[in-house]
């Protein structure tokens, strides 16, 4: 959510910004914003005007009483009492001009970066930068469910019996190497100076609209039936709803978190990604990188989490791209993001496996996340979140840039404690 004074002052950068991400059937709620603001505070001022007149008139009509003019005092009483009326009207409009107005400013998309491209959606990206030599081996490399089925490393049939499309079983080395991974990344991050933590994986429908918008929260999050309770679809929802309503410490900040969490999405529309193998599913798990910081810091921090992802890719012998993410394709919350996507040997091209983003203050203002200042003011914290690794898709790209003419996998040097110093994966059976 944006500042409301950026409305007031200057309507047209953000009708611009809304034209940029091509949301053109947004553009009215500008105006319905500037309509309902003048008729909020125009109701504000004429209560507490009528307020502060209820307590002069009933002190006149106390010193009238007193003074025996009983006629004049019940004028004054009448005043009072179409006064108590008007102010009654006042008291029942006000919260349904404020409910609209706080849905059409949570409608409203945050102000992008100046350095984002103008694009209508991820077809046009941009590549920023590669990390690492993409190759593509002299031998074919299978469909990864093939590979992964090569280990018995997988069971798609019988998680389809027990939960339906968009769930599997992982098993033996393959569950030890998703594990391993996960738990790699965890000490990567703690490596960096983060705090571990492991959130709540359900949380309540006000800070699901604090973090994402509503057409996000429609395509991804499942309810629980019957509750105030939705399943988390990244840590990333419930580490910033952590903070809610919370004013922290300015000298505390930048506060730097890695959190663990199984993730559930509806992935809502995404029919026909390489949706037969483990691209896009209903639940997987997933390390997460968080942080809150002031408005001074949060650019700096966008640089360092997107690098950290590449750093650990790049430390298991994958190659990866940086992908700016262009106008169309940012959620309305976002300053700036971009994607980290591993190279595809198989398909000859990269994939996304992290996204990081900058949200400025749009979260904070949502959910109430302020700071203290050095001079004591209170002001909108700034936060921003990455992915470290997420495993279903880790998986795909590990066991195409890994694997060998002979079937087997290789393991690089940092996953070996995680996997019993193994250095290898051997085949159980061929395709």
């Amino acid at each position: 959510m944006i500042d409301i004074n950026l409305i007031r002052t200057d309507p047209e950068k953000v009708r611009e910004n809304i034209r940029k991400k091509f949301q053109d059937k947004k553009l009215p709620l500008v105006d319905e914003v500037l309509a309902l603001d003048e008729k909020k505070r125009a109701l504000q001022t004429e209560g507490d005007a009528l307020r502060a007149a209820r307590n002069t008139l009933s002190r006149r009509i106390g010193g009238l009483m007193k003074e025996k003019k009983f006629e004049e005092a019940e004028q004054v009483k009448a005043e009072v009492a179409k006064n108590a009326e008007r102010l009654a009207a006042i008291e029942k409009e006000q919260p349904a001009v404020e409910a609209r107005l706080k849905e059409c400013m949570m409608s409203i998309p945050n102000i992008i970066a100046p350095d984002v491209p103008i694009g209508r959606d991820d077809s046009e990206n941009v590549e920023l930068k590669r990390f690492g030599e993409p190759k593509v081996p002299d031998f074919e490399i299978p469909y990864h469910i093939d590979i992964l089925e090569s280990f018995d490393g997988i069971d798609i049939d019988a998680a389809r019996r027990v939960a339906g499309q968009g769930f599997y079983y992982l098993t033996g080395d393959i569950a030890r190497l998703h594990s391993a991974v996960l738990t790699y990344a965890r000490d990567f991050m703690i490596g960096k100076g983060f705090t571990y933590v492991i959130p709540p994986f359900m949380i309540h429908g006000n800070v699901v609209s604090g973090v994402m918008s509503f057409e996000e929260m429609d395509g991804m999050m499942y309810k629980i039936e019957g509750e105030d309770l939705y399943l988390i679809g990244t840590s990333e929802h419930s580490m910033i709803g952590r903070f809610m309503g919370q004013t922290l410490d300015g000298d505390k900040l930048p506060l730097t978190l890695t959190s663990y969490s199984p993730c559930f999405r509806k992935e809502k529309g995404a029919h026909g990604i390489e949706e037969r193998g483990i691209y896009r599913i209903h639940q997987f798990e997933k390390q997460e990188m968080i942080v809150v910081c002031k408005p001074e810091q949060s650019d700096e921090w966008y640089e360092k989490l997107w690098s950290y992802t590449v750093e650990l890719f790049r430390s298991m012998e994958i190659p990866v791209r940086q992908l700016g993410c262009c106008s169309g394709d940012l959620a309305d919350l976002k300053y700036k993001s971009c994607d980290v996507e591993a190279w595809s040997p198989r398909q000859k091209k990269y994939f996304e496996v992290g996204s990081c983003s900058n949200l400025t203050d749009a979260q904070a203002r949502r959910l109430g996340i302020r700071y203290k200042d050095a001079d004591g003011k209170n002001k909108f914290a700034h936060t921003l979140n990455n992915t470290v690794v997420a495993p279903p898709r880790m998986l795909i790209a590990f066991v195409e840039n890994h694997l060998q003419a002979d079937g087997s996998l290789t393991i690089p040097e940092v996953l070996r404690p995680y996997m019993g110093g193994k250095s290898v994966l051997l085949p159980v059976r061929k395709k």
